[in-house]
């Protein structure tokens, strides 16, 4: 099974500075998204540094358990980003969400601390893989909000989970057996925080009719749609997106 993937991140409308960072390791079939926290010095180094030290651990271990390794390397990140924040009162209290997607035999191993978010596209159909470490999602999981109460809570930024932020760190992890045709989206909340899940599946299926047949061109005019849709609906904050169809 091969795999097509494009990515970009863009500065957005309001932010000084762009915090995020990607990764993309078409050959290792490794993908990242970072998102420095926003008002935290040192955001966009915890994220530069985020994408540095996850691939380089699970590249290192290669031959492990993909899964041990995928959690392993989160904690290898967190464990440097702490050491570096203490390193100076400007570094103090930086920190990164982080996904990650790696892709091994015939399943991908999902990896995420914070709220940017993995989502499938399988047969025309979205589904959000990760769940959101926020204040947010843990009123949502308690039945206090809705989804939809969600989006318009004004904390809905505020991370109850980061890596780089505490010595130890709870990371989710899970696998999914990819199918031919499967189209993973990997993303910042500048992107699922300003476009609605049904938007983006919308600008998806224009642009991919056949997820078999897709080229990179066509992969990158997507991206380029939803960063736009994103920066139209008021760019708040920074945009990164990764998009990996496996044919």
């Amino acid at each position: 099974m091969g795999l097509l993937s494009a990515g970009i991140t863009d500065i957005g409308k309001k932010r000084k500075t762009n915090q995020d960072s990607i990764y993309m390791n078409p050959e290792k079939h490794i993908f990242i998204v970072a998102d420095g926290m926003g008002g935290h010095n040192g955001g966009d180094i915890a994220s530069s540094m985020a994408i540095k030290h996850i691939p380089e651990y699970i590249i290192e271990h290669f031959d492990d358990d993909p899964l041990t390794i995928s959690l392993s390397s989160f904690k290898s990140a967190n464990e440097a980003i702490k050491v570096k924040s203490n390193t100076s009162p400007l570094f103090k209290g930086m920190g990164t969400t982080a996904v990650s997607l790696y892709f091994k035999g015939p399943n991908v191993y999902i990896a995420n601390v914070g709220d940017s978010r993995a989502y499938l596209v399988h047969k025309k159909n979205y589904f959000q893989l990760t769940k959101d470490h926020s204040l947010v999602q843990e009123k949502i999981n308690l039945g206090i909000y809705t989804r939809e109460d969600g989006a318009n809570d004004p904390n809905k930024n505020v991370l109850v989970r980061a890596v780089g932020f505490e010595d130890k760190i709870s990371i989710d992890v899970f696998t999914y057996k990819v199918c031919r045709g499967d189209i993973f989206l990997i993303c910042s909340d500048g992107l699922h925080g300003m476009v609605h899940d049904s938007d983006i599946l919308e600008v998806i299926n224009h642009y991919i009719k056949d997820p078999l047949t897709v080229t990179k061109e066509e992969l990158s005019k997507a991206l380029n749609v939803l960063i736009n849709f994103a920066n139209n609906n008021g760019g708040n904050d920074n945009i990164s997106v990764i998009m990996i169809v496996a044919r």
